[in-house]
């Protein structure tokens, strides 16, 4: 690859990088100006965290909760809220990236926080409302370390079925 060529190449993934950087903080505060409260209620959900001994695990074993876990609906919601459009963004920075010609690598690592995000807003609204529990506390985090696997994972098959074979 001649200098020009991987010039401009680091260019639009700078271009990318910045722009990406600018839609998160834009994105974290429109969060906090249209969740009314926001500021109070995550200062409230963590402040309430404590060491809870972990449900159906082995006894003895704790770890950090909130102690009232159906009185942080707002900080769930906006997850709900910040997940999803982060995850809609990332759709169309793949487009972008698609019609930039940008490597395969950031393709697929674009790809596969798509399918972190938008499953993980998913499963926020499952877990994480004004009925859960100590049990679906745990099981939510479990549930976001597999999904961070099976980000991988897409991630591995994208490099493996579309690498330029050389």
């Amino acid at each position: 690859m001649n200098d020009s060529v991987g010039s401009s190449q680091k260019s639009k993934e700078g271009f990318f990088s910045a722009f990406s950087a600018g839609a998160f903080l834009v994105l974290l505060g429109a969060i906090f100006i249209t969740t009314p409260g926001f500021f109070d209620s995550v200062s409230a959900f963590f402040l309430d965290f404590g060491t809870v001994e972990v449900p159906n695990f082995i006894s003895g074993f704790f770890l950090p909760a909130p102690k009232n876990l159906a009185d942080h609906t707002t900080v769930y919601s906006a997850a709900i809220h910040f997940s999803l459009a982060w995850g809609i963004f990332l759709i169309g920075l793949l487009m972008l990236r698609l019609f930039a010609g940008s490597p395969l690598r950031k393709k697929a690592e674009n790809a596969s926080d798509i399918v972190f995000w938008l499953v993980g807003s998913f499963l926020i609204s499952i877990f994480l409302n004004e009925t859960t529990t100590l049990t679906m506390w745990f099981e939510f985090w479990a549930v976001i370390i597999m999904l961070l696997g099976v980000s991988l994972v897409i991630r591995a098959i994208i490099l493996a079925m579309f690498k330029v074979r050389t």
